[in-house]
Formats: structure tokens, C-alpha cells, sequence
């Protein structure tokens, strides 16, 4: 495959992430970077790359193959937009938009302009999440009848020095949930309900820190996660998936796949079943996989490579990522009403 010409739009940690891989990857070269402030032309001109203040402008005079968007989730849609006018791929950061209505409204323009579109949820593209997903749909744990999944950690107190984060939104439900509802999503289907409190009880500040959700899929499973960004504890993805050396690894497990055969544990992929007899009084056996190890990232990029080249369907689309996020935000609305809420209410709006 050939390497393909990219522009990142939005020079943040993410984006400044993404001309990192590029680098060294053998099917993406990032040859431009959109982004109006100081610390973006600098980092560009010391990638030696070209920096444009306007991004529209940069599509125009550079005419990439394809453009990865980085930029603030409020700004998603029209970046988006302004790629698909042009007819350039786009690689969009999660969540694909603010609001759901916005997020499909970008996969109608795209779909009719037949430019495709993939939304950035790279646990997507973790063979440790590609083989527990190969598992469940071979029918090894039987009729899936419920999952649970942690995502606990501690944000320093520095992280919160920006306003946004200690304000509606910026908490760790759309931050942080956002990827285990994905997980949930790719590897157990649609959720049809969700349930869901949070509580602000240790910070104090406007936005949540802690939150417990209750899931129920179309499968008639269900599922439990709770998410913290102020707990001393090692349950979550980031820590026990291994993705960035930046974080330091436990050998934990965080999420739980329970079925009527069999029952999945990840990141360490153990599968739980009987051999013999079935029943509470037989012995379980445990098979071990040998660890997968692969940066997301790096096969994400591969990815969108080929999605440009027209040689592979995007493994996350905009309507795919709109169902996330519509999954997300009725956790929002799900606590604010103490009441039920259905995320299929927002896809249809």
C-alpha cells in the first residue's frame, strides 16, 4: 500500500500524537498541520511540516489524501464537514460530535458526498479487543448474559487547572465512558437501555466524578459499568491494556464478559468454562491467551489507509460513532431524571 498524503487538523496532545505515528508508519505521511495558535506553528516547523493557520485553506492549497481532525469536540462537525465538500477522508477524533442530531447530519453529507468518514475510537482497533470480539461472535460463551466493566483512576489535581474540566461535560463520563461504552458496543451490540447516578461528592465541582451506569443490550443482556477519575486503583484500561507506555502497566483485568458456555475476562483474554460436567458443583477450567500486544494507534492509521484507498470499510463510521455517543449521553440524561433512558430516542431526533 501506498503511503498516503495526511493532514492533522488541531495541534493538541492527540494530534500532535498522531504526527508521532505517522513518522515511522509505512502507509501514512503527515505533510501539514492546521491549527492557529503559536505552540502548533512551532511544533510544525520543527516536524518540518507546513502549518496553516485555516484549515479550510490548508485543504485547498495542499489537497491532502487524507486529513486526521483533532480539534475540540464542538468543532468536529464543521471540520468534518469542510473535508467531506472537498471530497478528502477523514479520520475524526472521538466523540464525533457534541450532539447526536450534528453527528448525523455529518454521516448523511458524507454518505451522499460518498466520502468516507471513520471516527477515531482506536480500542477499536486493539488486537486485544479484535480477539475478544473474534471469541464472543464464534458462540464459544454461549448466550452472552451479562458484562461489567471498571474504569477507576486519579486524575491529578493540575489536570483541572483548565475550566472546562471542573465544568458540564468535561467530566469522565464523556471524556473517559465514552471508550467502555464503545467496548461494550462493538463487542456485545446495541444498547437499548441505559440507567445510570453520578455523584460529584469528592471534588465538589459542577461536573461529575464518579458514575454508575446499568446497560441493557438488545440481546436482552446486561451490563454494569462504574467510571471514577478520583479513585486509587488500577482498574482500568488504559492501566491494564498496555496501549501507551506513558501509563504504567497492571496486570489487572477490567472488563468481565459473562456467558451461558463461557465467560471472558480482558485485557488478559482468560476464558472461563466448563470441560466436563456443567453445573455449580463441577470444577471450572481457565485457558490463558498468550499476551496481544499491539499499538492501536499504529493499525488505527493502517486503517485509514486503506479506508482511503477504498480497500476497506471504516471499522467505526460516523452512524456507528453517533450510536456511542448517543449511548453516553443518555447516561447524562439518565441521572439528571433518575428515570430510564433510551439512546435509539436520539438517533431519531
Amino acid at each position: 500500500m501506498a503511503r498516503r498524503r495526511l493532514a492533522v487538523i488541531g495541534a493538541g496532545a492527540i494530534g500532535r500524537m498522531h504526527v508521532e505515528r505517522a513518522r515511522l508508519h509505512p502507509h501514512a505521511e503527515v505533510v501539514a498541520i492546521a491549527d492557529p495558535s503559536p505552540a502548533a506553528q512551532q511544533f510544525a516547523h520543527a516536524e518540518g511540516l507546513r502549518w496553516f493557520a485555516d484549515y479550510a485553506a490548508m485543504l485547498d492549497e495542499v489537497r491532502p489524501e487524507g486529513a486526521i481532525v483533532a480539534t475540540p469536540n464542538a468543532t468536529h462537525v464543521d471540520v468534518g464537514l469542510a473535508c467531506v465538500a472537498r471530497g478528502v477522508p477523514a479520520l475524526i477524533e472521538k466523540p464525533v460530535a457534541d450532539h447526536v442530531e450534528d453527528a448525523l447530519r455529518l454521516d448523511r453529507a458524507a454518505r451522499e458526498a460518498n466520502v468516507p468518514l471513520l471516527v477515531g475510537h482506536h480500542r477499536r482497533h486493539n488486537p486485544i479487543l479484535r480477539r475478544a470480539r473474534e471469541i464472543v461472535r464464534s458462540g464459544r460463551l454461549g448466550k452472552p448474559v451479562a458484562a461489567n466493566a471498571l474504569a477507576t483512576f486519579y486524575k491529578p489535581d493540575a489536570y483541572f487547572d483548565m475550566q472546562w474540566r471542573r465544568e458540564a461535560g468535561g467530566g469522565p463520563v464523556l471524556i473517559n465512558l465514552i471508550h467502555d461504552i464503545d467496548i461494550m458496543r462493538f463487542l456485545l451490540g446495541e444498547i437499548v437501555e441505559v440507567q445510570a447516578q453520578t455523584s460529584n461528592g469528592v471534588r465538589g465541582f459542577a461536573v461529575e466524578d464518579t458514575a454508575a451506569v446499568l446497560l441493557r443490550f438488545a440481546s436482552g443482556a446486561l451490563g454494569t459499568i462504574v467510571v471514577s477519575d478520583t479513585a486509587a486503583a488500577p482498574w482500568n484500561w488504559d492501566l491494564a491494556a498496555g496501549e501507551a507506555a506513558h501509563y504504567p502497566r497492571q496486570q489487572e483485568n477490567t472488563h468481565f464478559l459473562i456467558g451461558t458456555d463461557a465467560s471472558l475476562t480482558l485485557p488478559q483474554l482468560d476464558v472461563w468454562e466448563y470441560r466436563s460436567g456443567k453445573g455449580w458443583h463441577e470444577p471450572l477450567t481457565v485457558e490463558r491467551s498468550t499476551p496481544h500486544a499491539g499499538d492501536p494507534y499504529h493499525e488505527q492509521l493502517r486503517h485509514f489507509a486503506a479506508v482511503i484507498a477504498r480497500e476497506e470499510a471504516p471499522l467505526c463510521t460516523a452512524d456507528d460513532g453517533a450510536r456511542t455517543l448517543a449511548a453516553t449521553l443518555a447516561v447524562h440524561r439518565a441521572a439528571a431524571s433518575r428515570a430510564p433512558a433510551v439512546p435509539a430516542d436520539a438517533m431519531q431526533r
